[in-house]
């Protein structure tokens, strides 16, 4: 009987090592390392690389970021703004003083700026992470309003080395340099290149320089309210100029002296008695000529210069021959004591040409850009925009007579009415119980929705009144939106330098949005007709022409918008007291004119100036003005291309045109006929 097989295992000794596989080669001679001294060996390579790239970063900095830089006062770049065609609209340069030093001023400068700007200066290493993550969680949950996480350091140290670029690559280096300035320089060296380089609009640079500017006094010599309004200018320099804007300059150093009652610099008392600021401006020679487009392009145009020393040349939208051509227009115009305004663009948005008034150094101020008017029936175009967004078609029947029910009753201009007429013939006559009655139709919100999709950015009223445009819009704005109809998708934004390569995330959110087709058609077709056969025929060209006109009420403002052969032109005339303009002009008369003379050049088509009583002999037949007088009263008779609309008190009878003609034994009624309309509108 065979033996049972026994495991060779359960014999083995438990203390000998384990028998090698087949093919294993002998053991080593050294023991493996222990685990602290493999931790060892990489902490040193770690060592290693780090100092290696501190070197390396210490040499690149040495050579990129000298702080010999940092020891003079920013010189800007003079910049020369270049037309399209290469002609040089204007040359700006900066001005500038000499540094200050933080121990020469009072103690309540340097805090103002530190409240606002880096309350924490004195304590972080050029780089706050606290303040950084404030920032980031105020942003997050904002109402859009944005707060910057970046301390003055680094703003030294973006505006000393750097460019304007807004990467990831540039906030790194940014960060390298504020630590590189934190080592060499003592806290009070850093602000006081800070303040002596950083930028206080008006074209001011430097503490000093800004102090003397806007309060004829030194630095040293600031009050608290002072200090503060000139902190409060960094956020925007440019927007903020209390030169221009002292309204916004005071509410940022409200904010700024508030700021340091929760640093601790002041108390609430002493805040709550500090006086309003006043200014005392010195007037600094600038050499430079000034235009009204140059004035309205150099903040942006400062913006892209970037670099801080050495001449800047910027290129810009602005077509020399074609501003040259509107100078020209206003110029020629009998506009009397009035003034004018005309601003022309490509439906993208690039301005071509901008008069901001009939002599600019007589006046700099833009009444192009800077001036808020009513745009009257210019408005109506949203109006109409909003009816088609609601299903109606120019065809679409609507009552021209007097709105004798409400509490806003509003009226055709010269009282003429037109019985019921259609949206084509009630926009081409700019009626205004039309509008209005469209506006009750589809509400003021849809009204107001349309004209905030085309740009429109003013406040604008909530009510009745606000379809014949009696919110106030800068003339800019209704260039953009008519450039939004001409281009066929909105917004369209003004500008006036050509646009910049932006990421995809920027572009994504600045999508333009197309308009429906059939409200696109309909919308042009309302301002062809407008435009050839309405009340601004006066500015008809050769060429398909579109446009509207607008006038305010008692004639205090006359304009006309309208587009042809690829470029929208906007014109307004008014005087700047907002006084009546002489003899009832209206929108059809000088400033159509104006335009038509202007765009004929501008794309080259010769016409002769358009005569004052110049009307398309069309009208009579698009929009029909007759006016009856008979033994019971005054009897309204509209003419269209369907029949004729007879208005009798609060009766009304239709007759089609292939109804029977009246019995011959009927008497006729007396017809008196009144011209057709001069290029006016119908009111507001």
């Amino acid at each position: 009987m065979a033996e049972p097989m026994t495991d060779p295992s359960s014999t083995a000794d438990p203390a000998a090592p384990p028998p090698r596989e087949f093919g294993a080669g002998p053991p080593s001679a050294f023991a493996p390392p222990t685990p602290w001294r493999r931790r060892l060996q990489i902490l040193g390579w770690i060592i290693a690389t780090g100092l290696a790239l501190l070197m390396l970063v210490i040499g690149w900095l040495a050579v990129t970021a000298p702080l010999s830089r940092s020891l003079r006062p920013i010189a800007p770049p003079s910049i020369s703004l270049m037309s399209t065609d290469g002609h040089l609209i204007a040359r700006r340069g900066a001005v500038i003083d000499t540094p200050v030093t933080i121990a020469q001023l009072p103690a309540h400068v340097p805090q103002a700026f530190m409240a606002i700007e880096d309350r924490r200066f004195y304590s972080h290493w050029g780089v706050d992470p606290r303040g950084i993550a404030r920032a980031a969680w105020h942003n997050l949950w904002s109402d859009g309003s944005s707060q910057g996480g970046s301390t003055i350091t680094q703003q030294l140290a973006k505006g000393v080395f750097l460019s304007s670029d807004r990467t990831m690559g540039r906030k790194a280096r940014e960060a390298m340099i504020a630590f590189w300035l934190e080592a060499w320089l003592t806290k009070d060296q850093i602000l006081e290149r800070y303040l002596s380089n950083v930028y206080f609009g008006d074209n001011v640079y430097g503490l000093r320089a800004a102090a003397l500017h806007y309060f004829n006094r030194a630095p040293e010599r600031l009050t608290i309210p002072q200090a503060a309004m000139l902190a409060g200018l960094l956020k925007a320099p440019s927007r903020l100029a209390p030169t221009s804007n002292l309204k916004g300059a005071r509410a940022r150093a409200a904010l700024v002296t508030q700021a340091m009652v929760d640093a601790g610099y002041l108390t609430q008392a002493e805040r709550n008695a500090l006086p309003p600021v006043r200014l005392n401006v010195r007037e600094t020679p600038d050499a430079t000529t000034g235009t009204y487009f140059a004035d309205w392009v150099l903040p942006d145009a400062r913006d892209r210069a970037g670099a801080v020393y050495g001449e800047q040349k910027i290129d810009t939208t602005l077509d020399w021959r074609i501003q040259r051509l509107a100078e020209a227009a206003v110029r020629r115009a009998p506009l009397g004591g009035a003034q004018a305004a005309l601003v022309a663009m490509k439906p993208d948005g690039s301005v071509v040409a901008m008069v901001g008034g009939k002599n600019y150094a007589k006046s700099s101020f833009n009444r192009a850009v800077q001036a808020r008017r009513q745009p009257g029936s210019t408005f109506k175009l949203f109006v109409y925009l909003a009816a088609f967004r609601a299903g109606m078609t120019p065809e679409d029947m609507i009552d021209d007579t007097p709105i004798n029910t409400g509490s806003y009753r509003p009226a055709n201009h010269g009282g003429k009415y037109r019985g019921r007429i259609s949206l084509r013939q009630a926009f081409a006559a700019s009626s205004n119980v039309a509008a209005v009655r469209l506006t009750q139709k589809v509400g003021v919100d849809n009204v107001i929705k349309v004209a905030r999709d085309l740009g429109v950015t003013a406040p604008l009223t909530e009510d009745l009144s606000l379809a014949l445009g009696t919110s106030e819009i800068p003339l800019i704005e209704l260039a953009e939106a008519y450039a939004a109809v001409a281009a066929g998708s909105y917004p369209v934004l003004a500008h006036g330098l050509p646009p910049e390569e932006r990421g995809w995330f920027e572009r994504l959110m600045a999508r333009q949005r197309a308009f429906d087709d059939d409200e696109l058609a309909m919308i042009r077709d309302l301002l062809s007709s407008a435009a050839n056969r309405g009340t601004g025929s006066a500015a008809a060209l050769r060429t398909s022409t579109f446009g509207k006109t607008g006038t305010t009420q008692d004639s205090r403002d006359a304009i006309f918008v309208g587009y042809a052969g690829g470029l929208v032109t906007a014109v307004w005339i008014g005087n700047d007291d907002n006084s009546p303009l002489p003899g009832g002009a209206a929108g059809g008369g000088i400033p159509a004119r104006i335009w038509r003379n202007f765009m004929s050049g501008a794309i080259n088509e010769a016409v002769e100036d358009a005569p004052v009583e110049t009307q398309d002999a069309d009208l009579v037949n698009a929009i029909a003005n007759i006016s009856v007088e008979t033994g019971i009263g005054n009897v309204g008779l509209g003419v269209d291309e369907g029949g004729m609309t007879v208005n009798v008190g609060p009766a009304q009878i239709r007759l089609p045109t292939d109804q029977p003609a009246p019995p011959a034994d009927t008497p006729p009624p007396r017809i008196a006929p009144t011209q057709p309309p001069q290029g006016e509108d119908s009111g507001p």
